[in-house]
């Protein structure tokens, strides 16, 4: 008997195709990934590590051969771990590689898992974490009161200046006042280029003050492709001691987590002292046993498939791309009187304010898009008043649509369609009289559709 699940399955697949995702923490995976995720390595039980021996050699091909081929003894406390062995170090070497990291953990199941290793790792309970706050444009599990993060270590916020940019001032006088152990970049509604260097020197000058190291993270889950890609500035390359991810956004890999670190590598099974160059060992113990247990494996896989295709110079022009795409969208929209926080993008994301642009909130606009077959959120501002459920923005983004194969000429076309969109919003008013304009929704979805339908979705 067939099971309703692949019948939904199947709708979701028309849902993909026919419609454009703009939600710039979406992706879409190639067919190599997704075979590896639904492979036979579901099945494999592999608490702990494979050796980490003769991972990170500068010899590329090497590398991989040697970690391919090689048997080592291994961390883990299951037998028959040969294969998952092989390929948890390839995902760990070719990591390293992508990011200049000297390890990679590539087990935490989420970016939410990713951080709360890290944090686990550095930290003891009551500990001070000072990040961007969640109304700035930062990440829940950055503090936010509702999360287990903030029931655990005392989270301090920084905030952005009128230009939407980090208020480094700000962070700065925060910094030295309140004596963290950990400083934190990191964001899912931020459009600027944070600077590396200047958070690297506002850690030195806290670490003079107070005595003692200061963990330096940057938690890049939304820009972690455009890194890869290079076109734009590595975190680790300015300093910092850790970097986490997500694997699945602009890095265009399995639905999980990555962290990517500098320092000591060695035997996860020894508790080392709790110093900057062992932070490497010491996330390895937070996130097994510490945090998680056995690791998914055929994620894993996905994950070292998604890192090669990274490493392709394919990949790079495909980061370009993303980044172009997203400043003519932008500058589109602006012409056609949106009104975007910052001005405009530094990379692949956007931040509408629909209240300052047409007088209605992001949740109205977020439904009335939805019906054409253009998918984003409400989101949030910085000075935003209305609440998470009724936000004054939207959020939006290139990734998806780029490796669909969208280019600037596509972008300029979804502006105007999505001009069209808010003005009946403007007709409508409410939220509840949408359905009143649905004979024009459907005139723009079907242009939608249309469009979409000459972009082949990878893997369907």
């Amino acid at each position: 008997m067939k099971d309703l699940v692949f019948d939904l399955i199947s709708q979701e697949k028309i849902r993909q195709k026919e419609g454009l995702e703009l939600i710039p923490s979406e992706n879409y995976v190639s067919a190599e990934v997704l075979k590896a995720m639904g492979s036979i390595l579901t099945n494999k039980y592999s608490e702990g590590y494979p050796s980490f021996e003769g991972i990170g050699d500068v010899d590329s091909e090497w590398s991989e051969k040697k970690i391919t081929e090689e048997v080592l003894p291994n961390y883990r406390y299951y037998g028959g771990q040969k294969n998952v062995d092989r390929i948890e170090r390839l995902a760990i070497d070719r990591a390293c590689r992508l990011f200049h990291a000297d390890h990679a953990n590539v087990q935490p199941h989420s970016g939410a898992q990713a951080n709360t290793a890290v944090y686990y790792a550095w930290c003891e309970p009551g500990d001070r974490i000072l990040g961007m706050s969640l109304p700035a444009g930062g990440h829940l599990t950055h503090g936010a009161p509702v999360t287990l993060s903030a029931h655990i270590y005392d989270f301090v916020g920084y905030g952005v200046d009128s230009d939407g940019d980090i208020d480094y001032k700000d962070m700065e006088e925060k910094a030295l006042e309140t004596d963290p152990k950990i400083i934190l970049v990191g964001y899912s509604a931020f459009m600027k280029i944070p600077d590396f260097k200047r958070v690297s020197e506002i850690r030195k000058k806290a670490e003079k003050k107070f005595g003692h190291e200061i963990l330096l993270m940057a938690d890049m889950a939304h820009v972690a492709g455009l890194i890869a890609g290079g076109v734009h500035p590595n975190p680790l390359d300015f300093g910092f001691d850790v970097m986490t991810t997500t694997t699945h956004k602009t890095l265009r890999g399995p639905r999980g987590g990555l962290i990517l670190s500098k320092g000591n590598v060695a035997s996860p099974l020894k508790k080392p002292a709790r110093t900057l160059e062992n932070i490497p060992i010491l996330i390895d113990r937070a996130v097994f046993p510490g945090t998680q247990g056995g690791p998914l494996e055929h994620i894993i896989a996905a994950k070292a498939v998604a890192f090669g295709e990274a490493l392709q110079p394919s990949f790079k022009k495909y980061a370009e791309q993303i980044v172009k795409n997203a400043k003519v969208l932008a500058e589109e929209l602006k012409a056609l009187g949106f009104v975007l926080q910052g001005g405009g993008t530094e990379n692949h994301l956007i931040l509408i304010d629909c209240m300052k642009s047409f007088g209605f909130d992001g949740k109205i606009y977020e439904k009335a898009l939805d019906m054409v077959g253009l998918t984003l959120n409400a989101n949030a501002l910085p000075t935003d008043k209305g609440g998470a459920f009724r936000p004054s923005g939207v959020r939006l983004g290139t990734p998806a649509i780029t490796t669909r194969g969208l280019k600037e000429a596509e972008m300029k076309i979804l502006a105007g369609w999505m001009k069209e969109v808010a003005d009946i919003c403007k007709e409508t008013e409410t939220e509840e009289k949408l359905a009143n304009s649905i004979d024009k929704f459907d005139k723009i979805a079907e242009k939608v559709k249309a469009l979409a339908l000459e972009f082949m979705v990878p893997g369907i």
